[in-house]
């Protein structure tokens, strides 16, 4: 599974870099194919590109082929923000896809403000993206503050008391931690200790020993990627036991593949059916395609870009031939689809929510499980 992702990864990125001559759809995706986030973000890339190639390969969209532009962005929102100028206005994409990261994404509301384009899923779960309404932001997946509060809830229901959160320390850290704070309320409990992590360097010499000192039987672990592996490892390496639980932003196989053998029992929130429920007609779906090209595992990351693309398409499908930006708009603003077995997403001008859907796995023999 390993060497399929990668190897379809790579492809993937090398013909993003060479535009199709027949695209006359063009959509853009600013996300890390480099950095921290990166083995999720191509993971998420290969469930969209699934999407993308099946409607190509059946005529387009209204008869026009359709191509993802995607510029890596590092996970640092300052190129996310350049990245974005240049696709909207050099590259005149008709909408964005699929952008990662919580201050990413906020960074570009402005530009997408400006030129009135619609970005449909973007790969967090930022509260900041659902309220107040960001005209231009079409959610898909439920937000990291509904997971949090689960996961915090979940630890209680299964007896544990004490628990740590290592919170990173940036907007995404902070969205997620309102949500935690909802669940140890709902708990009465109080967080056993906070410790805060530098986003992209933390240091865990000083983390580590905070959640050992107050005896952590869980952590809920609010970071990104490297981020959280390297921690766990770390706190491994301490001789600490506790329950690891984090959110879906790294639910991924890669995520997997980096903690190895402390990977073991981890939970991780997830906001869309379980891929290996092979009766769903969502999952049946994507299996198909998976499939089809030599790829026979689905990871929640891909299920998320798959997820998304099929509702960017569907729209694109219902505003017609030579889709424009304010039309696509308009037509998603009274959007309403079910992307498969009664997982439906519905936006109105005044609620740009998406899907509610909060679930939990557990990592188990290599793989994700529930």
């Amino acid at each position: 599974m390993k060497t399929m992702f990668a190897s379809c990864a790579v492809a993937l990125l090398l013909a993003a870099v060479a535009p199709a001559a027949s695209a006359q759809i063009l959509i853009g995706q600013s996300a890390d194919l480099s950095g921290p986030v990166a083995a999720s973000v191509k993971e998420t890339i290969l469930g969209s590109q699934l999407v993308i190639d099946q409607v190509n390969a059946q005529g387009g969209i209204n008869g026009e082929q359709v191509e993802v532009i995607r510029l890596d962005d590092g996970l640092d929102a300052k190129r996310s923000l350049e990245n974005t100028r240049i696709l909207i206005e050099d590259k005149k994409v008709v909408a964005l896809l699929l952008n990662r990261g919580t201050p990413n994404t906020i960074a570009v509301i402005p530009l997408l403000d400006k030129y009135g384009v619609a970005l449909v899923g973007p790969s967090t779960g930022a509260m900041a993206l659902h309220k107040p309404l960001q005209k231009n932001i079409f959610n898909v997946r439920s937000t990291y503050q509904r997971e949090a509060e689960k996961a915090v809830q979940h630890l209680q229901t299964t007896g544990i008391q004490r628990i740590a959160v290592v919170q990173a320390e940036d907007s995404f850290g902070k969205d997620a931690m309102e949500g935690a704070n909802k669940g140890f309320e709902k708990a009465n409990l109080k967080p056993a200790v906070v410790a805060l992590a530098d986003r992209n360097k933390p240091d865990y010499s000083v983390i580590v020993p905070q959640i050992t000192k107050a005896n952590a039987q869980a952590v809920l672990w609010i970071g990104s990627g490297t981020a959280v592996t390297e921690g766990v490892k770390a706190l491994r390496a301490a001789g600490s036991a506790a329950q690891i639980i984090t959110l879906s932003n790294n639910a991924a196989s890669g995520f997997i593949k980096e903690l190895g053998t402390a990977s073991a029992g981890v939970i991780i929130t997830q906001v869309l059916p379980y891929e290996r429920s092979f009766g769903h007609p969502l999952i049946k779906e994507a299996m198909a395609l998976a499939k089809a090209k030599g790829q026979n595992e689905l990871s929640p990351a891909l299920l998320e870009g798959f997820v998304a693309t099929k509702v960017l398409v569907e729209a694109l499908r219902r505003t017609g031939p030579k889709p424009t930006r304010a039309k696509l708009i308009a037509t998603l603003n009274s959007f309403q689809y079910d992307v498969g077995g009664g997982v439906d997403v519905s936006y109105s001008p005044t609620d740009h929510t998406g899907i509610d859907y909060v679930d939990l796995s557990i990592v188990s023999e290599g793989r994700f499980k529930r």
